[in-house]
């Protein structure tokens, strides 16, 4: 599926910024790629007996405790959720999550998790499916993405260590 024909065919037309492959914050970092908007940490997880997923997006440069979020939403144990998991749910591999990934999730198996510091952010740096670009999804364009797909984004203070 081509992600840029889903999102116009909904009237969401965000900039698409190509570039070389970037698996993690750090690759970005490394190759000094300058974009405007909010960068972003998309960290996919399940509970301890993987029945639940969310997904989780934070600052680029935020550590996350996974303890204290796990007590915090009520989840058993949170953790990385595999490679398997993640195609399973979200169809991409490592390195090519972000919140556009929910197009996938039609059974909405996969909860979204929003850090309440990204609320006053705008032009938030997503993957298309791919990490050898990067849309600027403007906080408008999340939220009719997210209508679009059925998942209610939580926002939640989400705790560092």
């Amino acid at each position: 599926m081509d992600i840029m024909t889903r999102l116009a065919d909904w009237q969401i037309c965000p900039p698409l910024i190509e570039h070389p492959p970037l698996f993690t914050c750090d690759d970005a970092d490394r190759l000094l790629v300058e974009r405007p908007g909010t960068r972003l940490k998309n960290l996919f997880l399940r509970d301890n007996y993987g029945r639940r997923h969310a997904l989780l997006l934070t600052r680029s440069d935020k550590q996350v405790d996974l303890k204290a979020l796990s007590r915090q939403v009520g989840w058993s144990r949170l953790g990385f959720a595999s490679a398997d998991r993640l195609q399973r749910y979200l169809g991409v591999e490592p390195g090519h999550v972000s919140v556009l990934a929910l197009v996938n999730d039609s059974e909405q198996e996969v909860e979204l998790w929003l850090d309440q510091e990204l609320e006053n952010g705008d032009d938030f740096h997503c993957h298309p499916l791919r990490n050898t670009a990067t849309v600027l999804l403007s906080k408008v364009d999340l939220q009719a993405f997210t209508a679009r797909t059925g998942h209610t984004p939580l926002w939640l203070p989400v705790p560092a260590p």
